[in-house]
């Protein structure tokens, strides 16, 4: 049996960041990551069932408890990678396991792409390369973003009545999810404020990416993984429609039941990834 979720800060020196802890001291390292505008919740079902492992479950740089970027900072994944670099450091894990969820899988790819030896393991839930762009549209890319980031500073964010609004709002995001899986996110996620509830996220999450990889750059991050890995792709998700990109991807590959959020929405969900990433991290 795990032991019981703890909750820690961790200081990075550059920022602070909130994060749970699952599973035993001794077990296996492991730094899950959630998808945006998501938080460490996102692993409330999911982590208790996973034997062996010592689960450090962030709240990303602007996400739930965790501190936001300073003004005129940005959110590239780069800088996430930079963050579990430091957090891994902070733990003193040399080598460690990652776990990560849509944006989160996204940033593990890059980060064992990047640096290799790091990695131990890499369990991916519907998720794996970031959205690519061509080469012609960089420039016309970057002014949108820049636009966008001058409209954002003049943009309130959206005051919700009652925490159930907040968490109506949540389930019918551009990603739905069950009502479950929005309340468990809205534990990290929602605050009081003046007249009702706010979500903490930075509101800059929101803004468009200044640049994108072209396909060819985002693959080669998962072609330099060396580490054992196991994708998750759910059926009624986000990846299963791009066949010819999975078919591209040099990973292990397990099509389960359920929407993007699988590990999160329901118990049953959350049991079948737990059955598929026991198998894959050696713990059946």
């Amino acid at each position: 049996m795990s032991s019981p979720v703890e909750d820690v800060r961790l200081d990075l020196g550059h920022i602070e960041l909130a994060a749970h802890l699952f599973g035993p001291a001794d077990g296996l390292p492991v730094i899950a990551l959630h998808g945006w505008l998501d938080n460490a919740n996102s692993f409330a079902r999911l982590a208790p069932k996973l034997e062996g492992l010592r689960i450090v479950a962030l709240d990303l740089a602007g996400h739930g408890h965790s501190a936001h970027r300073p003004a005129g900072a940005g959110y590239g994944l780069a800088d996430y990678a930079f963050d579990v670099l430091r957090v891994a450091e902070r733990l003193g894990w040399q080598r460690f396991g990652l776990l990560g969820h849509s944006l989160g899988a996204v940033i593990a790819v890059q980060l064992a792409g990047a640096l290799p030896e790091r990695v131990s393991h890499l369990a991916l839930i519907d998720g794996a390369l970031p959205p690519t762009g061509d080469e012609q549209s960089a420039a016309e890319r970057l002014g949108m973003a820049l636009n966008a980031q001058l409209r954002r500073e003049a943009r309130a964010k959206t005051v919700y009545p009652t925490l159930d609004q907040g968490v109506g709002a949540r389930m019918k995001g551009m990603v739905a999810v069950s009502r479950e899986a929005a309340e468990l996110l809205a534990q990290r996620g929602l605050m009081a404020v003046p007249g009702g509830y706010s979500w903490r996220s930075d509101s800059r999450l929101t803004l468009p990416s200044p640049a994108r990889l072209s396909q060819a750059q985002a693959l080669a991050f998962a072609q330099r993984v060396s580490c054992a890995t196991c994708l998750v792709v759910a059926a009624d998700g986000l990846l299963a429609p791009h066949a010819r990109l999975l078919e591209q991807l040099p990973f292990e590959q397990a099509v389960l039941p359920g929407g993007h959020h699988l590990h999160l929405n329901d118990e049953p969900g959350a049991s079948l990834v737990a059955d598929c990433f026991n198998r894959f991290f050696g713990f059946p």
